[in-house]
């Protein structure tokens, strides 16, 4: 597969394990799970064709290990990001003193007020890297790179959840946690 189909796939696959599995018809179960074959069908019947060979290679291939197989391969979801009812079952997890989380700059007012909100979907996403969060960031404009003081949170009793791609959930970071840097600094 080459690079852009497995782009394109990605994406699509993004779209239907997370937010719209019913644009394709079909269904996820509580914990986000769909039957890999019940996937195939349902994708060549709406005309985006994928081999079992081509979605492990997705899955495996994924610059964000966006997706993750059931250990007899027969099953598969999304790590995170969903907007549509699913319980991951994330375990809580001890956060790293600080994490980081990118926004564009025209975000950084309302975070300045309310701190960082899940929105439409079910957690606030962090990472302990600077790169994957300012990866996301730059997506929606000039990045700010926001300070997530994590120890903190977790010592006031806010709990954290760290998925299998290594991505930091939490349910809202207030204000008062966030190093927000000043203008033309990162």
């Amino acid at each position: 597969m080459n690079k852009e189909l497995a782009k394109r796939t990605s994406k699509f696959l993004s779209l239907v394990l997370r937010h719209e599995p019913e644009k394709i018809g079909i269904t996820l179960d509580p914990s986000g799970w769909v039957d890999v074959e019940a996937l195939l069908a349902a994708l060549a019947v709406h005309r985006f064709p994928v081999t079992p060979d081509e979605l492990r290679e997705v899955v495996a291939g994924s610059d964000k290990q966006r997706f993750a197989l059931s250990e007899d391969g027969l099953r598969i979801r999304a790590n995170q990001g969903h907007s549509v009812p699913v319980e991951l079952g994330y375990e809580p997890a001890e956060p790293p003193d600080v994490l980081y989380h990118g926004t564009a700059q025209k975000h950084i007012e309302p975070i300045r007020k309310q701190g960082l909100t899940k929105q439409a979907r079910h957690h606030v996403h962090m990472y302990a890297d600077t790169a994957p969060a300012a990866n996301v960031g730059q997506r929606h404009g000039k990045l700010v790179l926001l300070e997530v003081r994590a120890r903190q949170m977790r010592e006031a009793g806010m709990l954290f959840y760290r998925t299998p791609n290594g991505v930091w959930l939490t349910d809202h970071v207030p204000a008062e946690f966030l190093v927000v840097p000043e203008e033309g600094k990162r």
